[in-house]
C-alpha cells in the first residue's frame, strides 16, 4: 500500500503533535511537495539546526513507503502520490529520510557517516502527529531538530502557518 511501511518500528524516539485548520489533503500535498523539493538540496549545517557538526554540507533524501520498501521521491513518484491523495487522502504516510553529511577541506568533499530516520505522519481531523525513529547513524541532527525543520518547511510552503504545536 502506497504511503504505508508495514515494518515501521514500535519504538519511537520522538513524537510531536500539531493542530491544524487545513484539510488533510492540503497538508499531505504540502508535505509531498516539501519532501520532493528537499531531495538533493544542499544546506549548510548552521542553516538547519545546531548540529554536532559545524561547517559541513547537509543533503536530504526522502523516500515514500510502499509495503516493505521505500521509493525515492522523484517527479514520477511525487505525481503518483499526488494523484492518490487527490482521490482520497491517506490516514498514514511513512517516509525514509537519509541525511548525508559532507565536510569540505582543501577543495575536497569528504563524506561522513549518514543518519537514517523513519518518519510517520498520522492524520486526523484538525490534527497531525509526527513520529520519528532513528534507525542508524551518528545522530548529528536530533529527532527534535528534524521535526522542527520539516514542519517549518511545510509552514513556509503554505501562505499561512498551518501546523501549530498541539497543547498537551
Amino acid at each position: 500500500m502506497l504511503g504505508f511501511y508495514t515494518n515501521f518500528p514500535k519504538t519511537i524516539h520522538k513524537t510531536a503533535s500539531f493542530s491544524t485548520s487545513t484539510s488533510n489533503k492540503r497538508i499531505q500535498q504540502l508535505l509531498i511537495e516539501t519532501a520532493f523539493k528537499l531531495n538533493n538540496t544542499t544546506f549548510q549545517s548552521e542553516e538547519i539546526a545546531t548540529p554536532s557538526l559545524r561547517q559541513c554540507s547537509i543533503i536530504f533524501e526522502f523516500g515514500i513507503a510502499e509495503d516493505n520498501d521505500f521509493n525515492y521521491l522523484d517527479a514520477q513518484e511525487k505525481n503518483t502520490l499526488l494523484k492518490t491523495i487527490n482521490r482520497k487522502p491517506l490516514q498514514i504516510m511513512d517516509f525514509l529520510c537519509i541525511i548525508r553529511y559532507y565536510k569540505t577541506e582543501q577543495q575536497k568533499k569528504a563524506a561522513l557517516r549518514f543518519d537514517y530516520y523513519m518518519l510517520r505522519f498520522t492524520f486526523n481531523k484538525n490534527s497531525m502527529e509526527m513520529q520519528v525513529f532513528h534507525e542508524k547513524g551518528p545522530m548529528h541532527m536530533s529527532p527534535e531538530e528534524l521535526i522542527q525543520f520539516v514542519t517549518n518547511r511545510i509552514n513556509t510552503a503554505s501562505s499561512k502557518k498551518i501546523l501549530k504545536p498541539a497543547i498537551t
